[in-house]
C-alpha cells in the first residue's frame, strides 16, 4: 500500500467552500474534463444531528497507461463511489471515495476534509486529502510497486489539477453570489 497526503488552505470561508463543492466538475471547470456524469444516488439529513449525507456515482474517462490496460484489460472508462458528510455544526466536510472499476486490481480510498482553517476561520478554508492506494496483484511484489507507484504519481498529478479547478470553481462562484447580492440589494431599495 501507498499513501498520497496533501493539503493546503483555500482564502474562501468554509460556507463557499461547501456550497461551490457541488459545482466542482461543472463544465465550465475546464481541470475536470475527464469527469463525464455525477450522479446522485441518495442524499439525506440526519434529524438529530443535521449532517447531510450523500452518495454519488462519478463517471471519468481517464488517460490510463497502455501497459496497465494490455496487462489488465479494459478501457478508459471508471466509476468511483463517493459519500460525503456535511456537518452545519462542526463545519466539517467530509467526502470518502473508493474505485468501483478494476478493484479487484487496484483499491482505492480516498478521503477529503475541508473545516475553518484555525489561522483564520472566518475567511479560509483547510483542505485535507489522503488517498490509500494497494495493488491486489496476488504474490507479483514487482507488478504491485510498479502498479502502486504509477498510480499515486497519477494521483498526485490529478490532485493537483483538481485544486486548480476548484479555485476557478471558487472565484466564480464568489462571482456570481455577489453579483446576486448586489441584484437583490437594488430590488429591496427600488
Amino acid at each position: 500500500m501507498k499513501v498520497f497526503a496533501s493539503s493546503c488552505t483555500f482564502d474562501y470561508s468554509w460556507d463557499e467552500v461547501s456550497t461551490a463543492n457541488w459545482r466542482k466538475y461543472c463544465p465550465w471547470n475546464d481541470k475536470s474534463t475527464h469527469v463525464v456524469a455525477v450522479d446522485t444516488l441518495s442524499r439525506s439529513v440526519d434529524s438529530s444531528t443535521g449532517v447531510l449525507r450523500t452518495e454519488r456515482l462519478i463517471t471519468c474517462n481517464q488517460s490510463v497507461p497502455k501497459w496497465v490496460l494490455s496487462l489488465f484489460g479494459g478501457d478508459a472508462t471508471s466509476h468511483v463511489y463517493e459519500v460525503s458528510y456535511v456537518d452545519p455544526v462542526s463545519k466539517k466536510l467530509t467526502m470518502c471515495s473508493t474505485n468501483l472499476t478494476w478493484s479487484n486490481v487496484l483499491n482505492v480510498r480516498e478521503t477529503v476534509v475541508y473545516k475553518p482553517s484555525l489561522s483564520v476561520p472566518s475567511s479560509s478554508t483547510d483542505f485535507n486529502q489522503e488517498a490509500r492506494i494497494t495493488a491486489l496483484c496476488g504474490g507479483w511484489q514487482k507488478i504491485k510497486n510498479k502498479v502502486e507507484e504509477a498510480s499515486i504519481e497519477r494521483f498526485s498529478q490529478n490532485a493537483k489539477r483538481g485544486r486548480e479547478g476548484f479555485e476557478a470553481v471558487l472565484q466564480m462562484s464568489r462571482r456570481v453570489f455577489s453579483e446576486q447580492r448586489e441584484l437583490e440589494n437594488r430590488q429591496l431599495q427600488a
